[in-house]
């Protein structure tokens, strides 16, 4: 559904997406990690048309998205990690505005709305000034808008940021459901909520993509590196001193646990140690 295709962008002389490479197949959800400064954002915004590559190119079913941005800009929906709301509209006028700028029919506006504002749960709100919401609404609001007319791919960035516990529980459930019958695409910087929520997890670093596999495989990257934690009834200040005494001594063993390398660890390695940050280019 996606082909990014030696996609480079370059701000002066700093290289922010260094020729890349990457298919999004039909029917998943892909996670897009990358830490501070490591390109993500910036290739989301060229993959959606709000910037244009210095070179390479993103095609949507097939069409250019600089060269028919028309054709390809029907098959996305985006919401950027600040949804770009109308405060002083009302939720409803939003999504009406919002319909006529997707060229939905006008006879089929009225339909489309309701029907979002329902998959969405923002009934009690709709006829409310947006600028009154609460954060966790806004955000609906802003998912509403990207959904809206039901694009086969949609794309989201950072959409639990800034929510309470409930709130992100709603939106990953709202995110799995869309699944079904979309593709989806979401950058986070919360790597447990990418490994619960996504099929496949692509990282960038330095503008790169250095890994794209599922969760699962992922974390096999570093199955030489396993841990092993035994706990037991002795007292010794030195693992030699255990070892033996669990060899010569009737001394109960606990237990003995084996510590897989954790999706994050695998992140930091992949990416240099780099930490994960909210923000991007």
């Amino acid at each position: 559904m996606i082909e990014v295709r030696n996609l480079v962008k370059k701000y002066g002389n700093h290289l922010a997406v260094d020729h890349l490479n990457f298919t999004v197949q039909q029917g998943q959800i892909y996670g897009f990690l990358g830490p501070n400064g490591a390109g993500k954002s910036t290739t989301m915004n060229i993959m959606t048309g709000y910037l244009g590559a210095t070179e390479g190119e993103v095609l949507i079913n097939g069409h250019d998205i600089l060269k028919e941005p028309e054709m390809a800009k029907r098959s996305i929906g985006y919401l950027p990690e600040i949804p770009p709301l109308y405060m002083d509209m009302t939720v409803m006028e939003y999504l009406w505005f919002s319909a006529e700028l997707k060229k939905i029919k006008k006879d089929e506006i009225e339909s489309a709305v309701e029907e979002i504002v329902s998959l969405v749960q923002l009934e009690e709100v709709q006829n409310r000034l947006i600028k009154n919401l609460s954060k966790g609404y806004k955000q609906r609001v802003g998912l509403a808008q990207a959904v809206l007319g039901f694009p086969e791919i949609i794309i989201l960035d950072e959409p639990t940021v800034g929510l309470d516990p409930k709130q992100i529980i709603e939106i990953r459930e709202l995110i799995r459901e869309l699944a079904k019958k979309h593709t989806v695409i979401l950058s986070s910087h919360i790597l447990a909520e990418v490994s619960e929520v996504c099929d496949h997890i692509m990282i960038i670093s330095h503008g790169k993509l250095v890994a794209s596999d599922t969760p699962e495989n992922l974390e096999k990257l570093m199955s030489g590196t396993e841990t092993v934690i035994i706990e037991a009834e002795v007292e010794a200040s030195r693992a030699e001193e255990i070892i033996q005494a669990f060899a010569n001594a009737n001394c109960p063993l606990l237990s003995i646990k084996r510590k897989k390398a954790s999706l994050e660890e695998v992140f930091l390695e992949l990416t240099g140690g780099e930490a994960e940050d909210d923000s991007d280019l």
